[in-house]
């Protein structure tokens, strides 16, 4: 019996039957004895097939490998090897990272607060050590509040207009006056003294004159020259020198006057007066040397003589 009929129950060979289409699509047909639907379609693809034992070399098929293939390119080397990283693994790794600076971030934060903490100097300090540094800190704060204070109103009175500008220019001319003054650059006009001395050289020589600019000084002179007999005057300044002549007569700041002497002096006439009068001082040593001391009140002393103004070679204004 051909293998393409199959028994039936009266023994008489019969074709096989067509396949039958299957139910639904995607549903297998429900009958106990259909064929299996994969088998039977054309384009399904078939399933593994069994070992059927090493085939011989003959009966192979020569099958062109795809870089047998022609117009196939070559793979790069080392192309198998670069393979994309897995994105877990990624996330992982910056994970890990991102912990680490957070790690190394608070065990800094830590050593800082512990180091500002515990200080060394401050907790070996003794609380009457610690009461007294609050102290000067406190007194030094109102130090410093009160500059502030006190230069905030001199700006407000600088920036308060034509009446500030004012006031600082004539503040400003002020002070320069008074330094004209001292220095010996600026004539002086006021109320002081005249006072004459005479008599032998050993009696108004150079000691004796210092001795009286001094003591003038000591009582508030301002301004100050001495004139001699042929009228040459010398303005009389902090650097002035006296020293005796070698043929008598006295060299004053390198100017050579001979007596009698005048010493033109502003100031406080009384208070002048008193300072040339005391017991054992100018008036009497003058006097003891056979010298004579006249000093004589004015309203109006003049000190017109100038100093050559004096070129600094090494002091510096402070900053």
């Amino acid at each position: 019996m051909s293998e393409e009929h199959r028994e039936t129950g009266t023994g008489w060979p019969q074709p096989a039957e067509p396949a039958r289409p299957s139910g639904p699509a995607g549903e297998p047909d429900p009958r106990p004895d259909a064929p299996d639907p994969d088998e039977l379609s054309p384009l399904a693809p078939a399933g593994p097939a069994e070992p059927a034992g090493p085939a011989e070399p003959a009966e192979q098929e020569d099958v062109p490998s795809p870089a047998e293939e022609p117009g196939a390119a070559a793979e790069e080397p080392g192309a198998a090897e670069a393979k994309p990283v897995p994105v877990s693994r990624r996330l992982t790794s910056a994970g890990a990272m991102i912990a680490v600076l957070l790690a190394l971030l608070g065990f800094t934060l830590v050593v800082q607060l512990k180091t500002t903490s515990t200080d060394p100097t401050l907790a070996a300090t003794r609380e009457e050590d610690l009461v007294r540094i609050s102290s000067d800190l406190d007194s030094r704060e109102r130090r410093l509040r009160q500059d502030i204070e006190a230069l905030e109103e001199s700006q407000r009175q600088l920036r308060s207009g034509e009446q500030g500008r004012q006031a600082a220019l004539e503040e400003a001319t002020r002070r320069a006056d008074e330094l004209g003054i001292l220095a010996g650059s600026l004539p002086a006009v006021g109320p002081g003294l005249s006072v004459r001395f005479e008599g032998p050289d050993k009696a108004v020589s150079a000691v004796r004159i210092l001795d009286a600019v001094q003591e003038l000084r000591g009582a508030g002179a301002e301004a100050m020259q001495i004139v001699g007999s042929d009228g040459a005057a010398v303005r009389i300044i902090a650097s002035t020198y006296f020293v005796d002549g070698p043929a008598g007569g006295l060299v004053v700041d390198g100017r050579r006057l001979s007596g009698p002497y005048v010493i033109l002096v502003i100031g406080d006439p009384p208070t002048l007066r008193t300072a040339l009068n005391i017991p054992g001082g100018v008036v009497a040593s003058v006097e003891e040397d056979g010298g004579n001391v006249t000093p004589e009140d004015s309203e109006a002393v003049e000190v017109s003589q100038l100093h050559a103004p004096i070129k600094l070679e090494h002091a510096r204004p402070v900053s």
